[in-house]
């Protein structure tokens, strides 16, 4: 069932309109949709892997053009979108030391959050909020999320027919590695909303507090 369905996803992978399908995702993820591209991505690489480098570009560039999005809801959308969006996608609680953190470390948490499985569009929505500098936002959410899509580009265009080989064999294995990545994903960001006792001010933050520096 599971290599059925794999084999399925890569024949819609090689689709024709799958780079709009690519740019669809990877937009909508950044600020409102649950779902997150890697997997069509990595498809796509393996169906094609001589465009992996260009799928890898332009994902991240969707990405970051989609984080635009999250962070214009943030800034000017957030009593009445952001609020309704964060409670959709269970991040309500993470938010306010999310603010926290990014106003007192701005890049440094985009750079090391927007490259791990944390919700992205947790950072571009506070970071709007927040009202982080436009230039420090575009830039670091270029990097990290690069660190991401083009590196997983340069990966299968380097090594394309391995790397499908490999995955074909372990595909089952890797199923459940990525599983277990996104639930740790979101195991972090519940972990932004205080849950466990820390010395520094943010561990305490509150949607007052951040209602109220704002």
């Amino acid at each position: 069932m599971l290599h059925r369905l794999y084999q399925w996803t890569l024949a819609k992978a090689a689709h024709r309109h799958a780079e709009w399908w690519l740019i669809a995702f990877s937009f909508m993820e950044s600020s409102f949709f649950p779902i997150p591209p890697h997997p069509l991505l990595g498809l796509m690489c393996l169906a094609r892997p001589e465009k992996a480098l260009r799928y890898g570009i332009i994902c991240t560039a969707a990405s970051v053009c989609g984080g635009l999005l999250g962070y214009a809801i943030g800034h000017f959308l957030f009593a009445t979108v952001g609020t309704s969006l964060l409670d959709l996608l269970h991040l309500t609680a993470s938010f306010p030391k999310a603010a926290c953190y990014l106003r007192d470390y701005g890049a440094e948490i985009i750079l090391v959050k927007g490259a791990t499985p944390i919700p992205f569009k947790l950072i571009t929505i506070t970071a709007g909020f927040i009202g982080l500098s436009l230039f420090t936002f575009l830039w670091a959410s270029i990097v990290s999320r690069g660190m991401q899509f083009i590196l997983v580009g340069v990966l299968f265009w380097k090594f394309g027919a391995p790397i499908k080989v490999f995955l074909e064999r372990y595909l089952a294995w890797i199923s459940a590695a990525f599983v277990v990545l996104v639930v740790g994903g979101i195991l972090a960001a519940g972990a932004l909303s205080g849950g466990t006792k820390a010395s520094d001010k943010c561990s305490g933050a509150t949607m007052a507090d951040m209602t109220s520096a704002r």
